[in-house]
């Protein structure tokens, strides 16, 4: 009798992208660096630790990682069996801001959490990663659905709504603005008609004509005008973009050098928040402000072609709605700090303060390793 010989195939997920990798850790390291100098004098005038934001992130860097080591060993199909259950959750937190667990600071309420307790929530941030992934699994479910209007469009338009009524309450306009161009940007991915894009701009303009003719005084007018001319009210409105141009300005070329920035030193406030850049330009200059946005663009890139060469149809979706995220928050930071659009709040992603924000791109950049390792290039 013939002996018959079964030859076992040995399977090997690929290692994941090196490159997005390299990047993400640099960004986090400059991060960290930047932080501390640019909160050096807000953290003794507030704790009287000059320390005490460094130890702050070093901790959530550290979760951070964790966190996408293990999205990098997850399989990203894991997602699609917890996709309704995470939205229903990001809703749930959204809800709580508005009972005694919410936490208001600067006449906005965002966080969860008790009053002395140093570790909060912010449901905005997890609403967006739990959006995405639910996207995704919506549109991958039945592909055609995307050119079905009761039961593609509607639902999503809806989904949207929702998540960007809850969210504005706290008030909080730039979370939810950019929630809603991420889903409305994932649509658009999935193939979304263009009519539907031009209907959404039409009605945005609409929005912003009502409010212009009817509402010239309004909270969200003064709002959106203020960045035309800052310096009107350099005092008031204005003072913060004021303090971030001229932090841009004073650094000229290559900077005043690494810590000898003059605007956080309480002029600028919470300088390690959104306005870092500010604190980058004026002591790393143009170059250092250059260097850094190349960065983010060899980032984008690899995740683009991540998303491009997803293995299915829930991977390219999910690395497009991360992708958008990030692109998004970058431009919109860049904008705000150079006095290119209104003020809206939005974090630097990966270099500004703060811990939830850090740790949901970390776990984001460790779901697109995931989907990298999955690919086929």
């Amino acid at each position: 009798m013939a002996k018959v010989t079964v030859v076992k195939k040995k399977y090997r997920i690929k290692g994941g992208d090196f490159v997005l990798t390299a990047l993400v850790a640099a960004l986090v390291v400059f991060g960290i660096i930047m932080v501390f100098s640019a909160s050096y004098y807000a953290s003794i005038s507030e704790t009287g630790d000059p320390y005490d934001y460094l130890k702050s992130n070093l901790m959530w860097a550290g979760v951070g990682t964790v966190a996408m080591i293990v999205c990098t060993l997850l399989d990203y199909h894991v997602y699609k069996k917890l996709a309704p259950w995470l939205m229903g959750i990001s809703f749930i937190l959204l809800l709580l801001i508005f009972t005694p667990l919410g936490l208001t600071r600067n006449n906005a309420t965002r966080w969860l959490g008790v009053e002395g307790f140093p570790i909060t929530l912010m449901p905005g941030e997890i609403a967006k990663i739990c959006a995405i992934i639910f996207v995704a699994w919506f549109l991958s479910q039945n592909p055609k659905r995307i050119h079905q209007f009761w039961k593609g469009v509607l639902p999503l338009v809806l989904l949207a709504g929702a998540y960007f009524v809850l969210i504005l309450k706290q008030p909080n306009m730039s979370t939810a603005l950019t929630l809603l161009m991420i889903i409305v940007g994932m649509m658009f991915v999935a193939g979304l008609s263009w009519w539907y894009v031009a209907a959404a701009v039409g009605a945005a303009g609409g929005g912003f004509a009502v409010l212009w003719f009817f509402f010239p005084d309004s909270y969200f007018m003064d709002r959106i005008l203020s960045f035309t001319d800052p310096f009107a009210d350099p005092l008031g409105d204005g003072w913060q973009v004021t303090q971030g141009l001229l932090a841009l300005g004073s650094g000229g070329l290559f900077g005043k050098g690494l810590g000898k920035s003059i605007q956080k030193t309480l002029y600028l406030p919470e300088p390690q928040n959104d306005f870092i850049l500010a604190i980058i330009g004026e002591e790393l200059g143009f170059v250092g402000c250059f260097l850094l946005i190349a960065v983010y663009l060899v980032l984008i890139w690899r995740c683009c072609h991540i998303c491009l060469n997803a293995p299915d149809l829930f991977g390219t979706l999910l690395a497009s709605g991360i992708t958008i995220m990030l692109a998004l928050q970058v431009i919109l930071n860049i904008a705000v700090v150079t006095s290119s659009m209104p003020p809206t709040g939005i974090a630097l992603p990966f270099i500004s303060y703060g811990g939830n924000s850090l740790l949901i791109f970390m776990a984001s950049m460790g779901i697109l390793l995931n989907i990298s390792r999955h690919s086929a290039k």
